[in-house]
């Protein structure tokens, strides 16, 4: 039994990693981060080869982000976490990573501005997902800022 958990760095992911390793641990099961990055493409004419990110050197900034990000959030969980990083768009990352753990679960976050529809990534995983999606709330939604916004004027 697996949780899947997407991470791109923003704040909303940190709360869905959070909350997909309290979800994991009630279901007794592992933690898998999983977070995607786009291969190198050289513009033509542009930027020298040496200038240029290898394939190699991408996915290796991505882990070591991804795997900072859970050692920060989890503390001393983070060790029960597996990281995962791939190449290509996050949605197909993602699915791919809960196929082949055999999710159970797949914690999504979702962003500001984007409450009443989810994003691209949100709606390729709820369409191809085979086990339930969880989309968790960005902890800074637009009333929070509103109550802000309103009690520091009056």
């Amino acid at each position: 039994m697996t949780v899947i958990v997407g991470v791109d760095n923003s704040e909303a992911s940190k709360a869905a990693l959070r909350l997909a390793a309290q979800e994991a641990r009630w279901r007794q099961a592992s933690l898998v981060a999983v977070s995607a990055y786009e291969l190198p493409i050289s513009p033509p004419g542009g930027f020298p080869s040496s200038a240029m990110h290898t394939q190699s050197e991408e996915r290796a900034a991505a882990e070591a982000d991804l795997r900072a990000t859970v050692d920060h959030e989890l503390g001393a969980e983070a060790g029960q976490a597996s990281v995962r990083v791939s190449a290509g768009l996050a949605g197909r990352v993602i699915i791919e990573a809960a196929r082949e753990a055999h999710a159970q679960l797949i914690v999504l976050a979702t962003h500001p501005g984007r409450s009443v529809m989810p994003g691209t990534v949100s709606q390729y995983v709820l369409l191809k997902a085979r086990c339930p999606v969880t989309l968790v709330p960005d902890e800074s939604t637009d009333e929070n800022a509103g109550e802000k916004t309103s009690k520091d004027s009056g």
